[in-house]
This record gives structure tokens, C-alpha cells and sequence, in this order.
């Protein structure tokens, strides 16, 4: 476990981000031209206490040798560039990842694609919409849900892999699961990511028996399992907890950097544990990884709406999506991928005038 943590933060965009580039005033997000921060938030775990103070980056050299070696760690993670391991997928731009849930029971379209042709379309639909990424999953994971056997998760999902990298050569396919069952016979369809909630923990011969493919992983963090995630979660300090899961199972468990890491907003957390994720989103760029948020549709939304929820939630998740794009988080899981491609691109537009 850690005792300090590097957080980036007083971000600039566009115009601005640039010319504080150029003059030195401010340094690149991910090596990006068009987002610059200038100030650090270092965090110091003090026994059962977590203490925070900001400092401007060009102040790093007045710090004691051993805090100063730590964070200039963490700053050449911050803003050294991400490297494209994902097919078609630029982690200098933000990417949306479209939700297609082949389960009767999801939380907020269960039931509603599990028809061959109604699955079809809908891939269609998002792909055509702006989706870079397509994200199929057999088993609801929802708060509540039980665990299903491989062989019927398999039978959701089996008619969309069979065909979908001939239809769809250049679009990234991820697969939703915490079996590795599932996930070879999806590699061997051309599956290119795999997204486990269970951070690669459900199955214990899982990484052992995806070696000998070449596909990339979503590090994702879960309290608990999604029968039990929702019952009074508990953490020290659920940023930093989270940080030290990612650490710990980045250098145990994978031998290859071709890694995207999720919070996992709403899997074991409540109100509070979200919104601190949401808001301090930034302390996870000095992992060196991208950054990939689900948000979409979330009970959060509803938490703080009250009586202004809706059905699908979708200004909920648009405010919450441009907010991480602010703090430049690569990927968004979303179930409504025209909405939330028509947001980006004009906030995009306001910050880059």
C-alpha cells in the first residue's frame, strides 16, 4: 500500500492548453495538445487519516527527496502518451463503448435485444451513431443478480460473435464476462477486449488460460459480487482503495500492459463512494493506463434527480460523461451512444473555439 498518491488537476483545454504548453506554464494531459494542467493534489495516507495539498507542478523540485522521487514517478506516468494496443482505438480521443445486453434481466433494457434480429439492428444502430466499441454480455451483473451458468451465457451471445468481426471488421469488439469458458470461445470468434466486473478475480484459471491469446483487458474494480456489491459497502478511503487495487493487480496478475482500468461506479459503492470517484476521476492517470467509466443509466443519477429521474436517465449521464471528458478519461460505457456522441462533439467544439 501506497502512502502518497499524484493527482492531476486545474485543467485547461483547447487554445489555452495549448499556449500554456508552448510557454511551459502548464504540462500535456497523456501527452495531448489540447488538455494541460498546472497544479498536483498529493494525497498522504496518515494511519486511519487521509490529508491532500496542492501544489504547482514547477514546485515538485521543492519537495523532500524522498515525496519528490515519488511524484515525479507519477508525473511522467500523467503525461507520457498512451499507447494504441486497442484495434481502432485512438486513446487520444474520447471512445464510446455501446452497451448491447442479451440478458433477460439487466437493469435498464433487459429483454429488450435478445432477438436475433433486434440484437442485429441495434449493433448497427450505435456502430452508425458513433460506438468505436460494441460491448456484449450474457450475464446481468446488476445489484441483486445471481451468476448463470457458462453454457446459457454462451447461448446469449453465441449468434452476435459468430459473424460479427465479418460484418464488422474495423469496429472493437468486447466481450462481458467473468468466465473464462466464455471468454476463449469469444477470442477465438475475434473478440478483441475482455470486460470482467469481477477484476479477473471470479475465475481463478482465468489470466493462466487466456495466455495464449492476444486480447486486451479491462481492469475493473468490484466490491464484493453483484448478489452482494449493494450491501453497505465500506472502504478506508475509496479513492485510494480503489488506486491500490489497480496497483496491486496491475503488477500481480497481468504480464502485458495492454490494460484499460474502470472504477466500476455503482459495483459496490454507494452515493458518496461514486460522486468522489466521479470528481477525482484524474488520480488514476498516474497508473499510466486508460481510463474507461460506465456511468450510463446509473442509480446515482436517480439519487441526486429525485423527483427530475427519467426513464433513461440521459442527462444524467451526459453531465457526468462530459465532466470525466474534462478530466480526460479515454472511454464511456453508455446505452445511448447518439445522445452522448452528440454532447462530446459539441462540447468538444465550445472548448477547442
Amino acid at each position: 500500500m501506497r502512502k502518497y498518491y499524484t493527482r492531476a488537476c486545474n485543467f485547461y483545454h483547447g487554445r489555452v492548453a495549448k499556449k500554456l504548453i508552448q510557454s511551459k506554464k502548464a504540462l500535456p494531459l497523456n501527452d495531448k495538445k489540447n488538455i494541460a494542467f498546472d497544479t498536483l493534489e498529493i494525497f498522504k495516507r496518515k494511519k486511519s487519516k487521509v490529508e491532500s495539498h496542492l501544489i504547482y507542478f514547477k514546485d515538485v523540485k521543492k519537495l523532500r527527496k524522498n515525496l519528490k522521487s515519488i511524484v515525479k514517478q507519477d508525473l511522467k506516468k500523467i503525461v507520457s502518451k498512451r499507447k494504441n494496443f486497442l484495434k481502432n482505438i485512438n486513446f487520444s480521443e474520447p471512445s464510446i463503448m455501446g452497451i448491447l445486453n442479451l440478458t433477460p434481466d439487466s437493469f435498464s433494457d433487459g429483454g429488450k435485444f435478445n432477438n436475433k434480429n433486434k440484437s442485429l439492428n441495434h449493433i448497427l444502430h450505435m456502430i452508425k451513431a458513433g460506438a468505436k466499441i460494441i460491448d456484449v454480455g450474457g450475464e446481468s451483473t446488476r445489484p441483486g443478480s445471481k451468476t448463470i451458468p457458462a453454457k446459457t451465457e454462451w447461448k446469449r451471445i453465441e449468434h452476435v460473435l459468430r459473424n460479427f468481426k465479418k460484418k464488422y471488421k474495423f469496429i472493437c469488439l468486447s466481450i462481458d464476462t467473468r468466465k473464462s469458458e466464455v471468454m476463449i470461445k469469444s477470442a477465438k470468434y475475434g473478440a478483441d477486449l475482455i470486460n470482467d466486473v469481477s477484476g479477473f478475480s471470479y475465475d481463478k484459471k482465468l489470466l493462466s488460460n487466456l495466455r495464449n491469446y492476444n486480447i486486451s483487458k479491462v481492469l475493473h474494480h468490484m466490491q464484493g459480487t453483484p448478489n452482494t456489491m449493494q450491501k453497505n459497502p465500506k472502504y478506508k478511503n475509496v479513492l485510494l482503495d480503489i488506486y491500490d487495487f489497480f496497483e496491486k493487480n496491475i503488477n500481480k496478475k497481468f504480464n502485458d500492459n495492454k490494460i484499460i482500468i474502470d472504477p466500476g461506479i455503482g459495483f459496490g459503492k454507494n452515493l458518496k463512494h461514486n460522486l468522489t470517484l466521479i470528481s477525482k476521476i484524474s488520480l488514476f492517470h498516474s497508473l499510466g493506463f486508460p481510463i474507461l467509466v460506465g456511468t450510463s443509466r446509473k442509480r446515482f443519477i436517480s439519487q441526486i434527480s429525485g423527483k427530475h429521474d427519467s426513464k433513461d436517465r440521459i442527462g444524467g449521464t451526459l453531465a457526468s460523461v462530459l465532466f470525466l471528458l474534462s478530466q480526460g478519461v479515454q472511454i464511456f460505457r453508455v446505452h445511448d451512444v447518439n445522445e452522448v456522441k452528440q454532447g462530446i462533439l459539441v462540447f468538444k467544439k465550445i472548448l477547442l473555439n
